[in-house]
């Protein structure tokens, strides 16, 4: 196991994480710099990915989720 756990990890203490970065910004473009990505700073991230699924195709959430697992 990595060292995030999605449905525990804030989406705060990944945006803290470069490398975590880099993964949402190579699947979902422009998120990390979003204006609103602060409003979901405090939530976790299994929840803030499932409210982005009407935004960002699910095959995308779905790749991002393995690669943050897996660092």
């Amino acid at each position: 196991m990595g060292k995030y756990d999605i449905s525990t990890t804030t989406i705060g203490d990944l945006l803290k994480d470069p490398q975590a970065v880099e993964i949402f910004d190579k699947h979902a473009p422009g998120l990390t710099s979003h204006p609103m990505i602060g409003m979901a700073k405090g939530m976790k991230a299994e929840k803030a990915m499932k409210m982005a699924s009407g935004k960002i195709p699910q095959s995308r959430l779905d790749a991002i989720v393995s690669e943050i697992s897996a660092l």
